[in-house]
C-alpha cells in the first residue's frame, strides 16, 4: 500500500490547486488566483513558483510507483 507523506500531500495539493487555476484560465479566461492575490503581486508569483516546484517534486511520485512495482515483482 502507497503511504504519502506530509510533503506529498502539499505538493498534491498544490499541483491541484494549479490544475484547478489552468483550467479556469483555459475555460473561461479567469485567473483564480491573480484575482484573490492581485495580479502580478509578489504573494501571488510566490503561490505560481510553490506550484510549480510542487509540480517537479510530483514527478518523483513516477518514480516511485516504478520502484514499487518493481520491488513487487523481485520478491516473488
Amino acid at each position: 500500500m502507497c503511504t504519502l507523506k506530509g510533503l506529498d500531500i502539499t505538493a498534491l495539493v498544490l499541483v491541484i490547486i494549479g490544475a484547478i487555476n489552468w483550467g479556469l484560465i483555459g475555460f473561461f479566461r479567469f485567473d483564480l488566483v491573480s484575482s484573490l492575490f492581485g495580479t502580478g503581486t509578489a504573494f501571488t508569483r510566490i503561490i505560481f513558483a510553490l506550484v510549480g516546484i510542487a509540480g517537479l517534486y510530483s514527478l518523483s511520485f513516477l518514480g516511485r510507483d516504478r520502484d514499487r512495482d518493481r520491488d513487487r515483482t523481485e520478491v516473488k
